[in-house]
């Protein structure tokens, strides 16, 4: 079994969390759903915060109407 198919590598049932699992982006437990991180992996962490960084700053940025 894969180990994104297994359940009990969710916390909530939502977020992927396997620590024996190096991989930083995973394929979601639906395959054709697309992908997800690895909040197991410290990178994951970064990804998020980039992510977010980007929206705030494009949201401060924008001009206001």
């Amino acid at each position: 079994m894969e180990p994104t198919e297994d359940s009990n590598n969710y916390k909530y049932g939502v977020f992927y969390y396997n620590k024996d699992d190096s991989r930083i982006i995973v394929p979601k437990r639906i395959k054709y759903m697309g992908w997800t991180v690895n909040f197991a992996h410290p990178l994951s962490y970064l990804i998020i915060g980039g992510l977010l960084a980007v929206v705030i700053v494009a949201w401060i940025v924008a001009p206001q109407k």
